[in-house]
């Protein structure tokens, strides 16, 4: 096991570096970028003073070489990882200010929302998938699996939507604020009620983040139990005099949570997880409308720091869902 771990985490250097290497090479050939905003924003302070005037190639030189875009496109990539190496990601040509300050900014509602979906869901897709796998095909199985397609076929954005007609004041119920995470009265407010404004304003959004995730962890329980319910060994459990019920939460339970085991690696990258358009319809600045700004603006540093970032927890995630499988199946071996 051991062995294993240090194997995973030695591999995640070089994959970094590919991961890296692709997504700078792509970005060359990616149109527009720092350089010709500022040339074209340069060309135009000086178009207002003195019509028709042009910009000198040496001034265009010392942008290039501001940026850092006048060495060849290895040497760049050499220095950025230099720099990477050191936990220096850059600077951000939007927002001017180092990368890591701008990704801690947008973090911290980003890392609320994908850890607070990913344990909600969890907390209420696996009793429910048990209650269904337990009832199936009665009137509770039935309903509750039609809400929950329902649920899972609707884009986040668009339950937003419906949820702020129907709870925010839209058309008929005024339930929950929608837009932003705090009042505008958040500072003079004590703090329990600080806590209770800030979770009023998360209700609607949280609910948009965990539907997809918890409708597919509910269908995958119930038919993981189910599957394991029709094993042999749980005949034999019955005939040998044990309940039904006991031998489904002392058997084929901890069985069944295999597959759903292999998914709890995505916290990890959940953390770094956003949707734009749920971000957008709730008016939130996280994540998600960060990489948005930053992909439209070129902000290559951003865009390369959160790729790194996001590609090295999504490793850090498979490694802690195979340790959970070893975990939950002690017949898995990691060699």
């Amino acid at each position: 096991m051991k062995a294993y771990v240090i194997r995973r985490v030695l591999l995640m250097f070089p994959t970094l570096i590919g991961i890296s290497l692709i997504v700078f090479a792509l970005i060359q050939f990616v149109p527009g970028g720092p350089v010709e905003e500022l040339i074209s924003k340069v060309h135009q302070a000086a178009s207002e003073k003195r019509p028709g005037a042009q910009i000198s190639p040496q001034e265009v030189a010392n942008i290039k070489a501001y940026f850092g875009f006048d060495k060849p496109a290895p040497v760049r990539y050499a220095i950025w990882l230099g720099k990477v190496a050191r936990l220096d990601l850059g600077k951000s040509y939007t927002y001017q200010e180092p990368v890591w300050d701008v990704i801690k900014s947008k973090f911290p509602i980003s890392l609320f929302f994908g850890i607070s979906s990913f344990i909600v869901s969890y907390l209420i897709s696996i009793p429910l998938g048990v209650a269904k796998a337990l009832r199936n095909g009665t009137w509770f199985d039935s309903i509750s699996s039609a809400l929950i397609f329902t649920g899972f076929v609707i884009p986040g954005y668009a339950l937003g939507i419906i949820l702020i007609i129907f709870l925010g004041g839209g058309r008929f119920l005024d339930w929950f604020p929608i837009s932003g995470i705090i009042s505008d009265d958040f500072e003079s407010l004590p703090v329990g009620g600080q806590i209770l404004d800030f979770l009023h304003h998360m209700v609607l959004p949280l609910f948009c983040y965990m539907i997809g995730e918890f409708a597919v962890l509910t269908m995958m329980l119930k038919n993981s139990l189910m599957d394991e319910m029709g094993k042999d060994y749980m005949r034999t459990a019955v005939v040998k005099g044990s309940t039904f019920r006991k031998a489904v939460w002392r058997h084929a339970f901890r069985n069944a949570l295999i597959p759903l085991a292999t998914r709890a690696g995505e916290i990890f990258t959940l953390m770094f997880a956003g949707s734009i358009l749920i971000e957008r319809v709730f008016d939130i600045d996280g994540m998600g409308l960060l990489v948005y700004t930053s992909m439209v603006n070129r902000d290559y540093n951003v865009v390369m720091g959160i790729i790194m970032l996001s590609s090295f927890m999504a490793m850090i995630g498979r490694l802690f869902s195979d340790l959970l499988y070893v975990s939950v199946d002690p017949r898995i071996r990691l060699d």
